[in-house]
This record gives structure tokens, C-alpha cells and sequence, in this order.
């Protein structure tokens, strides 16, 4: 078995490769597995390592216990300049979207919130296995953060238009059940079942041939419609407003 251990901050992101699975665990417990940009930008290399990789034909993506990620660190957000935020935003985006390109099926093991870019992130995954104890939404109208439009494609594709704009006009979170029902998890399992779940799915996948399961992903990619166009994903007067107000631990004032 091949582990790769990068340490970030106060937290790591693990690499493991067993046979033809292999899996990245996102282990930040104190902050709820939130994601510092360090740590997006070391996914990025782990991502690209593995498309690098013949050996690997099934990857799964996972948090610690009784987590997946609540997105971004918010507080590290609030530390930063418009410039370094924005930029902060490409680089979540470079690791989604590799993620997302990868040339084998994906798997996401949530067991726990997946939240902000921590959702969409869950999205880029192929497949999602949930627990009872997953919650789903992306909560950015407190922050002042600007969706853009690769984010709302992916979380349109599943449950559409109009109940992607409630979800982020009115910061709702989806229930493990509610997150089932509309198609943003494909099984849904108890706490206890969900790695063995995971990688008894992973192992039927490899089984197949990597001819049909490349051109499946390569056909769904092709039927979705797509503009990608630079995107200002922080606004200058809400965004420092929002992020302060999450670190202080108040309602935020927008104007």
C-alpha cells in the first residue's frame, strides 16, 4: 500500500493507493475538515498525480469521521485582500475541475456536511454515497461570496434551475434524505456501512471495461452545454463585510 501524508497547517490530506483504488481523505477535524488554500492547492497536485497514474482505476474522496468538508476556511478568508480572495477562488476551481477530468469514475464518501465549495466539490465527483449524517447547501448569501457559473452548473445538472437559485437565495441545507430524494447522493447508507460500501461499489466499477467507463464520463460531459468566462467570485463591499462577520461569530451588516 502507497500513503502520502502532506501536512498543511493544522490539518493533512492523505493519499493512499491499494490496488486499483485509490482513496484522499481530508483531515482537518478541529475546523470540520475546512479546506485552507494550501490545502486546495495540494488536492490539485494529488488530483493530477493521480490522472498521471495507469495503475489507478477507481478514486475515492473522504473526510475524516462524521465529516466530509464544510467548504473553504471562512476565517482565513476573512484574513485576506479582494485580490488574494479571488485568486483564492481560482485555485478551489483548478482542483474541482481536475478533479472533475479525471479519466476514472470518482467516488465521494460524505459522511457529514458538504458545504459551500466543500459541496461543490462533492459534485465533481461521479458518484455520491452519503451517510444519515450528511448535510448539503451552499450557505455564501451571509458572506457576500458571488457564485459563478462553473459552480451553479454543477449543482443545475442535478437538481435544476430553479431549485438552484432557492438553494442559494435562501442558504438552505438538504437533509440526508432531502439530498437523496433530489439526486445529490446515489445511496444513501448507515454511518457504520459507508467505507465498506465505498470500496465494494469502487471494486465493481474497476471491473469494467475502462474503454466504456472513460466514454460514459466523456459522453456526459459532451451533453451539458457549458461557457466558461472569467468571473469576479468575491464582491469588494459584501465580502469583507460577510467574512468578518463569520470570524467574529455576528450577523453580518450589508448595506
Amino acid at each position: 500500500m502507497l500513503v502520502l501524508v502532506k501536512r498543511v497547517e493544522d490539518g493533512k490530506i492523505t493519499f493512499q493507493q491499494t490496488s486499483k483504488i485509490g482513496i484522499v481523505t481530508m483531515n482537518r477535524p478541529g475546523s470540520r475538515n475546512a479546506l485552507t488554500a494550501s490545502m486546495w492547492k495540494e488536492l490539485t497536485v494529488i488530483f493530477n498525480k493521480v490522472k498521471e497514474s495507469s495503475k489507478i482505476k477507481v478514486l475515492v474522496l473522504r473526510g475524516t469521521a462524521n465529516q466530509f468538508t464544510a467548504g473553504s476556511d471562512i476565517k482565513e478568508f476573512s484574513q485576506m485582500s479582494l485580490t488574494e480572495a479571488q485568486n483564492a477562488f481560482l485555485n478551489m476551481e483548478e482542483a474541482i475541475s481536475t478533479l472533475e477530468s479525471l479519466p476514472i469514475p470518482v467516488l465521494a464518501a460524505i459522511d457529514g456536511p458538504a458545504m459551500g465549495a466543500g459541496f461543490i466539490l462533492s459534485l465533481a465527483c461521479d458518484l455520491r454515497i452519503g451517510t444519515y449524517n450528511a448535510k448539503m447547501g451552499i450557505p455564501v448569501g451571509r458572506l457576500g461570496i458571488t457564485v459563478g457559473p462553473s459552480f451553479m452548473r454543477r449543482i443545475v445538472r442535478l437538481i435544476g434551475p430553479s431549485r438552484g437559485k432557492e438553494l442559494v437565495f435562501t442558504g438552505k441545507i438538504f437533509t440526508a434524505g432531502e439530498s437523496y430524494q433530489l439526486g445529490l447522493l446515489n445511496e444513501l447508507v448507515d454511518p457504520s456501512e459507508l467505507d465498506q460500501v465505498v470500496i465494494k461499489k469502487a471494486g465493481v466499477i474497476m471491473n469494467q471495461s475502462k474503454a466504456s467507463l472513460l466514454a460514459v464520463k466523456e459522453a456526459v460531459d459532451l451533453c451539458e452545454w457549458r461557457e466558461d468566462i472569467p468571473w469576479h467570485f468575491v464582491d469588494p463591499i459584501d465580502f469583507p463585510e460577510g467574512t468578518r462577520a463569520f470570524a467574529e461569530k455576528r450577523k453580518p451588516l450589508f448595506q
